[in-house]
């Protein structure tokens, strides 16, 4: 027989809880996560989680787990050692944005599992629900004298109802394509947009990526509909560790994906930097010519529609690729324009106007010379 254990709770969001699994909402009620351990093909005692929106379920049961490179994988045979369930309501200031105040309201439910042989907490699993949508992430705690740990892969599932409409990317700034659960193939980026069969909205993301592997995605290889994440590299971490946040936004139509991408804001660590008098923040236009004369016009463009930068993009100082191309210098890639560019005179006009100059740098130069770059921009 299962066992029940029933709290009451003043929060809105909290529910019954179970000694195999819990449940838990959205603020405002219209999103609900369930998180239980149960079995998996021949696999029991597994960790999955499920997500509807407003009476509709989105994620069918779906897998969470870890595979390591040097200790047995946690993705069945564990044990719910206890539940922690908090709220949070706070407003923050971001230092640029579509807003001056961003709101961080969550409820919260933490996990702690155990191996079902051995006691003590290896694994405790981190879920929010927003008004946007959900997050989670895994936490692992320290083990053992050696505090570090491998990890290889990933489990993580999104399973769906249906093949959904996907638009897939493969590469930054790649082309995007229309496809389907079904036929997206792997190495997809994220941002992953789906659009379902009754017309709502979800994007799958990550947050808080700090000390590990990107999250890319690829359909699952048996099962239909679902996704899998898939680590783009393995990650040695010292223990204790935090996974970076599997995100899951949901709307009602393109428009309120983007509205509420605050939920990757709040799920990122607070900004760092103590004073930020010296950011400016602004809308930029980007100059595609390379040339003086472009580079003016666009400081015109910026001024008569106030905005408040000018980007120079790739191929001033050089082919962008080349380890030859110097960052110190404005050197035109023959490939991409013929020139002429004064960029002193281009910025020299801007200032007058009050435009900011903007620089892209490929990281490659960066790598090189960022001791040399930033003193020189700088003056």
């Amino acid at each position: 027989m299962r066992i029940l254990l029933y709290l009451l709770f003043c929060l809105p969001g909290w529910f019954a809880v179970e000694l195999s699994g819990a449940s838990l909402s959205s603020p405002d009620g219209n999103i609900s996560l369930n998180f239980e351990l149960r079995s998996l093909g021949d696999l029991d005692h597994c960790p999955v989680y499920e997500v509807s929106y407003r009476g509709e379920r989105i994620v069918k049961p779906s897998r969470l787990g870890l595979a390591f490179a040097d200790a047995d994988a946690l993705t069945h045979d564990l044990s719910v050692q206890s539940t922690e369930f908090t709220e949070h309501n706070a407003l923050w200031e971001p230092v640029y944005g579509e807003r001056s105040q961003v709101q961080d309201h969550y409820n919260q439910l933490k996990v702690s599992l155990s191996r079902r042989d051995a006691g003590g907490v290896i694994l405790e699993c981190i879920f929010r629900c927003y008004d946007q949508g959900v997050a989670f992430c895994y936490r692992l705690p320290r083990q053992g004298p050696s505090g570090a740990i491998h990890i290889d892969e990933e489990l993580t599932e999104f399973a769906f109802e249906n093949n959904h409409a996907a638009w897939c990317v493969y590469s930054a700034q790649g082309k995007y394509a229309l496809k389907t659960i079904d036929t997206m193939g792997r190495d997809v980026e994220r941002p992953l947009t789906l659009k379902t069969e009754k017309g709502r909205y979800i994007a799958i993301a990550e947050a808080g990526l700090v000390d590990y592997a990107r999250m890319k995605l690829r359909q699952h290889e048996t099962r239909p509909h679902a996704i899998v994440s898939d680590l783009s590299g393995d990650v040695i971490v010292s223990l204790p560790a935090v996974s970076p946040w599997r995100v899951i936004l949901l709307g009602q139509s393109p428009g309120e994906l983007l509205e509420n991408n605050d939920l990757i804001s709040n799920l990122n660590a607070p900004n760092a930097i103590e004073d930020c008098s010296w950011i400016r923040p602004g809308k930029v236009i980007r100059e595609v010519t390379l040339t003086t004369q472009g580079g003016k016009a666009c400081v015109d463009f910026a001024v008569e529609h106030q905005l408040q930068y000018v980007e120079f993009d790739a191929g001033w100082y050089g082919a962008e690729n080349s380890e030859a191309s110097d960052a110190r210098t404005v050197t035109l890639d023959p490939a991409r324009s013929p020139g002429p560019l004064d960029l002193p005179e281009v910025i020299r006009y801007a200032r007058e106007r009050d435009i900011g100059i903007l620089l892209y740098v490929n990281r490659r130069a960066l790598e090189r010379q960022l001791d040399e770059l930033l003193p020189l921009y700088r003056d």
